[in-house]
């Protein structure tokens, strides 16, 4: 029972979260790298790439219909309709039979299901009705709360997109034309152009490719990217199929570099679409909210297991009759359980994301609302998240800081020629030199070859040839100035060139950090003239890393980064509900200084990417507890810090937009991002921000701590409702000579309770629930039933009293009067405590709830009395209660309200209020 319980719990939680790419691969892989492990790969698929691998690239052209100018519109169209989209199987929803099969197969309608067969077989066709219906009813609401939820995920998901940069042919002309595709669209023999931050969004083969490196890990289990390129492997290779140098796999990523590609595979024909079933069907780890559900379902079950068997004990010895004493016991375990919870859950999560959808808060995944709630330390890169997402170009000087558009002229040329990640610099750059250089900039200058970006190097160049000079080639190179600095080996001023001795150095970095002061943002430039060899052969027409080197110091572009308006104030609310925020950037430390001041945040000593480099873990530990800001990262640094503060306890989120946040974003327990962030930043984040303004995060902390408030109000008030219930019983069972309540009357009150739970996902939240973050605590659970739970019992023992002596209900003859005044305290009482206990205030007075749980809490009350007092009294073997009852029901209503509010502000201030 324990096994398959928490089975249940678990399949719930995997079927309501929408699964990473990169998650997907490592469950199924785990540690392994499969590049050699064929049966990995289904023959027929690893076949195919095989031989698309080995196969000359024009003949790989002609064989999938396409041309080096890729597909025409009209012929990717007819393809998709013959082949139908990109998208794996398990993304697509499940079939209305599937999804209600699976609504229905939790342990607890089998359970229930159990009692209405043996209630059938027994010819207790009333019991059966009853129990059917509760079975009928709990799994039709859960489906279409699921399925209502289902669809607004998907109409989130919807509105982010990412795309593929796509060559279409242009007409009236032999050139192509690049235009963005959603992936989904794209169909095989599509030729795409990659650059650094794109997903791979099919398994392609190489035409082309620079300085290609990318991120397998996620399918071999290495953590290095590997270089791509596109020449075809010598026949024979012995080579594992992912371990081909010129294949690209779906779910992988660019790290740096370019490539144009051929889509050999899409969707379910790809390595991941194959795996998918497998994907989705295999176990994975849990996440925190999952571990935080489960934990507090083992509470449950473990009251469950004491109490149901010491109730069959009890009954069996007291009344004689183990058949009837069984079936009261599995009724117990029933009570007992909270049969809602999943359907509580996920409307509750799916609420928070409706509620975050008007915000312009797309949530990719409905458990990260929790996340959001529980989250204490927001980790934040700075440029495009902190920072506005339109950088400007304020300065163009030489190394000295004097102006000079010879600067600006190159900074241009390397902006405008280059075809990997044009980001926001370059943007700011082409924006600015549109507006103040000569339009012939680029007609005079054609480019011969580029050096892509990395995270390594931190800088690119691209080598021109100018149409005056026919011997000469040009390098201009543009970074981080401590990169760039380290390959040159000289500086320009005017007509001078000077070589870099220890004073020039010591005047170029006063310059650079007067600019950082001003809060500028400085990218150096170099450049280098590369001339023929001495026999007069002809110029590369390719270049590498190793060119970078003896290169002159230009200059800078420097640009502004000025903060959101939303920045500050979003930030001092986060620090008002109890969220620290700590900077993670790759910029340098006067920069970075310069934005946190303008933003309200105390820098004070920074830590360095170079020390966090030399920190072993628990250092990091240590460190990362007592610093606010870290600058100089490398990604790999800024995963390290997540892991470092997750590691000590915190719930940590990370936002970023960058291809450089992919990492950290991973490793967060709640990545967040922005619509305009590179496709893996979007692919790897929780939540994505479609609006500049950060005063939604805060919003969305609020949001997720009311939807963890509301689950939390459930399953405590359910726990200690049901707690007290069979405590009650327990007692009962060893003095009378008749059941309490039947089999019959504790499913049908359970029913109307759970009923009544319904509205629990739209109830008020208290503020100072919503001040700090909030987290699991099946301790705090398992204490509050225990001084909850038997406060009811103490009042049903009083309405034992008052049925046994003042209504004398005191034989089996009146067995069922005895049933009907209980059957009617116990559902009120359970009414009343929802409004008890889910808030720490005086009820009704201080905090009301909200109106569809005040009137559906009303409506279950009136039924509650109506059925032994109406017409099908008899149906439920209950029977009307003198009216004498009311006045003794109302006092002892009274007395128990009196007594929880009176313990509940004792048991605040010796354990707090979760």
């Amino acid at each position: 029972m324990k096994n398959v319980f928490k089975s249940f719990f678990e399949s719930f939680l995997r079927s309501r979260r929408m699964l990473h790419h990169f998650e997907r691969w490592q469950t199924l892989l785990g540690s392994k790298p499969v590049g050699t492990a064929s049966a990995a790969m289904p023959p027929e698929i690893a076949n195919a790439l095989s031989a698309a691998s080995l196969a000359d690239a024009s003949d790989m052209l002609a064989q999938l219909g396409s041309s080096p100018r890729g597909l025409s519109e009209d012929e990717a169209t007819a393809l998709r309709k013959r082949l139908g989209g990109n998208e794996v199987n398990h993304e697509k929803p499940l079939p209305w039979w599937t999804h209600l099969w699976q609504c229905y197969r939790n342990p607890f309608n089998l359970l229930l299901t159990v009692l209405a067969l043996v209630s059938y077989v027994t010819e207790d066709m009333k019991a059966a009705v009853v129990i059917g219906s509760m079975v009928v009813l709990s799994t039709v609401l859960r489906f279409l709360q699921e399925s209502r939820s289902n669809k607004a995920a998907d109409e989130l998901k919807a509105m982010v997109s990412n795309t593929s940069t796509v060559l279409r042919p242009e007409e009236g002309s032999a050139g192509a034309l690049r235009i963005e595709v959603p992936m989904r669209d794209l169909v095989p023999g599509d030729l795409i152009a990659l650059s650094a931050g794109d997903m791979i969004p099919a398994d392609c083969r190489l035409l082309s490719a620079k300085d290609l490196f990318i991120s397998q890990s996620a399918l071999t289990g290495e953590a290095m990217p590997v270089e791509k390129f596109a020449t075809v492997p010598a026949a024979g290779s012995a080579s594992g199929v992912l371990e081909r140098d010129n294949l690209l796999f779906m779910g992988t990523n660019v790290i740096s570099g370019t490539a144009t590609a051929l889509i050999v595979h899409t969707g379910a024909r790809t390595f991941f679409g194959a795996l998918a079933q497998r994907v989705s069907a295999t176990d994975r780890g849990t996440t925190a909210f999952q571990a935080g559900i489960n934990r507090v379902s083992w509470v449950l079950i473990r009251f469950m297991l004491v109490m149901a068997p010491l109730v069959l004990v009890i009954n069996g010895v007291t009344k004689g009759d183990w058949w009837e004493a069984a079936l009261f016991a599995l009724s117990i375990a029933v009570g007992l359980t909270p049969e809602m919870l999943p359907m509580i859950v996920t409307a509750t999560l799916a609420k928070g994301a409706v509620v975050m959808s008007r915000q312009k808060v797309i949530v990719k995944r409905l458990e990260a609302i929790h996340n959001f709630g529980a989250m204490d330390v927001l980790c934040t890169d700075k440029t495009g998240t902190l920072t506005q997402d339109r950088i400007v170009l304020e300065r163009h000087t030489n190394a000295w800081g004097e102006g000079s558009d010879h600067v600006l002229q190159l900074a241009y040329l390397n902006s405008f020629h280059q075809t990997g990640l044009k980001n926001l610099l370059d943007k700011a750059v082409l924006s600015h030199a549109q507006m103040q250089l000569d339009t012939r900039l680029q007609t005079d200058w054609r480019k011969v070859d580029e050096v892509p970006f990395d995270f390594s190097r931190r800088r690119m160049s691209v080598v021109v040839a100018g149409s005056d000079a026919a011997e000469e080639h040009l390098l201009i190179c543009k970074g981080a100035l401590e990169e760039v600095l380290a390959v040159c080996s000289a500086v320009e001023r005017g007509a001078e060139v000077l070589a870099l001795d220890a004073e020039v150095l010591a005047r170029i970095h006063a310059v650079a950090s007067e600019l950082n002061a001003q809060g500028l943002r400085v990218v150096a430039v170099a450049s280098r003239v590369l001339r023929c060899d001495a026999r007069g052969d002809a110029r590369r027409a390719a270049y590498g890393v190793a060119d970078e080197a003896e290169l002159t110091l230009l200059g800078y572009v420097a640009f502004l980064d000025p903060p959101k308006e939303s920045t500050a104030p979003a930030l001092r609310a986060l620090a008002e509900h109890g969220v620290a925020v700590k900077v993670l950037t790759g910029d340098n430390e006067l920069v970075t200084r310069k934005v946190c001041a303008d933003v309200g945040i105390e820098a004070g000593r920074m830590v360095l990417g170079h020390e966090v480099e030399r920190m072993n873990e628990a250092e990091l530990r240590q460190i990362v507890e007592k610093r606010q800001v870290f600058a100089k990262l490398t990604p790999a640094h800024k995963e390290r810090i997540v892991h470092a503060l997750h590691a000590n306890g915190h719930v940590v989120g990370f936002m970023g937009d960058g291809i450089n946040d992919a990492p950290a974003l991973r490793a967060a327990d709640i990545g967040i991002s922005v619509d305009g962030a590179v496709d893996v930043a979007k692919e790897s984040a929780d939540i994505i921000l479609l609006e500049k303004s950060l005063m939604v995060l805060e919003q969305g902390v609020v949001e997720g701590r009311r939807t963890f408030a509301n689950m939390l109000k459930y399953i405590k008030l359910t726990a200690s409702s049901n707690f007290g219930n069979v405590f009650s019983v327990l007692v009962a069972s060893a003095f009378l000579p008749f059941l309490p309540m039947l089999p019959l009357h504790l499913l049908v009150q359970n029913l109307l309770y759970d009923v009544s739970q319904i509205a629990i996902p739209f109830d008020n939240v208290d503020e100072e629930f919503l001040r700090k973050p909030q987290s699991w605590n099946p301790g705090d659970l398992g204490r509050f039933m225990v001084f909850f739970g038997p406060l009811s019992s103490v009042f049903d023992i009083l309405t034992y009293a008052v049925m046994w002596f003042v209504f004398a209900a005191n034989s089996p003859e009146h067995q069922t009067l005895f049933q009907s005044g209980w059957f009617v305290e116990g559902l009120l009482s359970q009414t009343l405590i929802v409004h008890l206990i889910r808030t720490r205030r005086i009820p009704f007075l201080q905090s009301r709830a909200a109106w569809p749980l005040l009137i559906m809490g009303a409506a279950i009350a009136a039924v509650g009395i109506w059925l032994p007092m109406g017409p099908v009294a008899h149906y439920f073997k209950l029977e009307a209660l003198p009216l004498a009852y009311f006045p003794w029901l109302v006092l002892m209503l009274g007395g128990y309200a009196a007594l929880v509010q009176t313990v509940k502000g004792w048991y605040a201030r010796r354990y707090g209020w979760q």
